[in-house]
């Protein structure tokens, strides 16, 4: 098994107002050149946890991080006029919730972050700001929640 230490939530990017299927996002991620789905877990508005990747396979989800990371991805993330915000409906935070806490009793030591945790720290202050975050996803403060 692989040695997990990061449990990475991201958004799809798309209007919560018009359906992205789990089949919609693999085959945007087969047309971008990968095998498959680059994340682990997909989280349906309706709160459906689809398993989109084996876990004991390193995903393609963010850059740098795949090898030891699980990643997880809730569908929605922008408003119906396209800006980013925390389109999390009930279902999804519930079920992302259920997932993240069930993933961390098999991985104990993994940190839980925000893609946009994973952006550089340019500035070296020790902390990743939002000027530096080279995306908004997952449109939400990770660290904020009650995991």
């Amino acid at each position: 098994m692989r040695k997990i230490n990061l449990i990475v939530i991201h958004c799809s990017a798309t209007r919560c107002n018009r359906p992205y299927t789990e089949a919609d996002l693999t085959a945007d991620h087969l047309r971008r050149g990968f095998s498959e789905a680059g994340y682990h877990y997909y989280v349906r508005l309706n709160g459906d946890i689809k398993n989109l990747r084996p876990v004991v396979k390193p995903g393609a989800h963010v850059k740098g991080y795949n090898t030891n990371s699980i990643g997880i991805c809730y569908e929605g993330g922008l408003d119906c006029h396209g800006i980013a915000k925390d389109t999390r409906t009930e279902w999804q935070r519930h079920s992302l919730r259920v997932l993240v806490r069930a993933l961390k009793m098999d991985h104990p030591e993994a940190q839980i972050v925000g893609h946009r945790d994973l952006s550089p720290d340019i500035n070296g202050n020790g902390e990743v700001e939002p000027m530096e975050w080279t995306k908004e996803c997952p449109c939400f403060e990770v660290k904020r929640e009650r995991w």
